[in-house]
């Protein structure tokens, strides 16, 4: 037959999630730049949720399309490379806060800059020591990256779901936990966001880290959800391979973070 499939590849019919999800986004980010200017933060939050809506249909007809069988060997191979890519693109934009702190506290700026370096940390400045909370959440979140690999140990080698569920709560409760005590940790800085050049990487660094925890323990918290919905076999189960993976990129992070920035920088 002339329409018959005969190849692994899987062809996807016309979306509208990529225009929408287009849409969401411009919706976003000129509503953050008018917030940014103190002008009106409905339109950001309006294309904060229409952006989440998008995400949750258009991943939705993915599950959908992994239950019907389209999701092949091939399929899955271009699946797991997506998320890769995904992974190196957010390494280059780690890479660009290190860059920054790193620069900065190798060629501190002072009043006789570029003649004489100033100091660093800049004079004023009451940094954390790394031996209590921050060594606290490296254990909280290295924890977390383990109960996330007992999780996937679990389903793809044993085929057990039930350690796979513990697994996954240990992993979003310790996530959570780690969320709280560095919202903590921020309520308690001796310094703060402006006015100095330590705190603005302090901040965008670690705070952008904080982001990804908590984006990464809602990953892992849909995967629970479908893991009770029946979800996944230890043959397929490519959705949680992309949320261990970028949990395990998370607790990588955090620990340059913490040896650079907590110790070193400090």
């Amino acid at each position: 037959m002339a329409h018959e499939k005969n190849h692994d590849y899987h062809i996807l019919n016309p979306s509208i999630w990529p225009l929408l999800g287009a849409l969401a986004g411009f919706i976003m980010l000129f509503g953050a730049v008018l917030y940014f200017h103190d002008v009106t933060a409905w339109m950001m939050i309006l294309g904060f949720v229409f952006t989440c809506y998008v995400m949750y249909g258009w991943w939705s007809d993915v599950v959908a399309e992994s239950h019907i069988g389209d999701h092949t060997p091939v399929v899955k191979i271009g699946l797991r490379y997506g998320v890769v890519l995904f992974i190196i693109s957010e390494v280059m934009f780690f890479s660009a806060w290190f860059w920054t702190f790193f620069k900065h506290a190798l060629y501190p700026m002072g009043p006789e800059s570029p003649i004489v370096d100033g100091q660093w940390p800049p004079a004023g400045i009451e940094t954390f020591d790394p031996w209590h909370l921050p060594l606290i959440n490296t254990l909280i979140l290295l924890c977390s990256g383990m109960a996330a690999t007992w999780a996937h140990h679990a389903l793809a080698h044993e085929n057990n779901r039930d350690d796979m569920k513990w697994g996954l709560v240990i992993a979003i409760v310790l996530g959570v936990f780690f969320t709280i005590l560095q919202a903590y940790e921020y309520s308690h800085a001796a310094f703060g966001f402006a006015g100095n050049i330590y705190g603005a990487s302090f901040f965008m660094a670690t705070g952008f880290h904080g982001f990804h925890v908590v984006i990464g323990t809602i990953f892992l918290a849909v995967c629970l959800f479908r893991l009770m919905a029946g979800h996944f076999t230890p043959e397929s189960h490519v959705g949680f391979e992309a949320a261990a993976w970028y949990w395990h990129f998370v607790d990588v992070v955090w620990l340059f973070l913490f040896a650079s920035i907590y110790i070193w920088g400090a």
